[in-house]
């Protein structure tokens, strides 16, 4: 089981981020976000005859988000560059930018599945693809890229070890989680 959840991020004048309740994302299929940064091209700097100074950067998380069908929610909320006109048409503006937010989700596979929050999200608009029905209908679906960077204080992501108590496991889609 894939669960994701969402949550618009709001940065008020002295840089403090919040979040509102998450809103559930129906119908996910997958998630793959990979590591951005790594070792920087100037490093390793020998000095002395030694490895002298090494470093790495994180540069966040990007990757895929699978489902099986973007909500119109999903679509306003995230600022996908789309919005309801009067008439409830969907409508895609060049002019709309995106808005940052939380990215929650769980992945089943352990005995008890491991949960994750990422942090300063933004996402891609999907493309649009449909294929005439043949002889056996395939589900199509939605797919769009998440970046995750680093919040004001370096937080980048949030995990649930084995050792997390049940209280704040299974709070963990009430809200998003901030560091204690």
């Amino acid at each position: 089981m894939l669960q994701t959840t969402y949550e618009m991020e709001t940065t008020d004048s002295a840089g403090t981020v919040t979040y509102a309740t998450p809103v559930a994302i129906p119908g996910a299929v997958s998630i793959s976000l990979e590591a951005q940064g790594g070792i920087t091209p100037f490093t390793p700097f020998y000095a002395d005859g030694i490895k002298y100074y090494n470093a790495d950067t994180n540069a966040g998380y990007e990757g895929d988000l699978e489902m099986a069908l973007i909500t119109d929610v999903f679509r306003e909320d995230i600022g996908l560059g789309e919005t309801l006109d009067t008439n409830s048409v969907m409508i895609e503006n060049a002019d709309v930018n995106g808005s940052e937010f939380a990215l929650g989700f769980q992945i089943d596979g352990d005995e008890k599945g491991t949960r994750f929050w990422f942090y300063n999200c933004n996402a891609t608009r999907p493309s649009t693809e449909s294929s005439t029905t043949e002889d056996t209908k395939e589900p199509t679906t939605d797919t769009i890229t998440v970046s995750c960077a680093a919040s004001t204080d370096g937080t980048v992501r949030a995990k649930t070890t084995d050792a997390v108590t049940d209280a704040i496991y299974d709070a963990w889609f009430d809200a998003v989680y901030i560091a204690a």
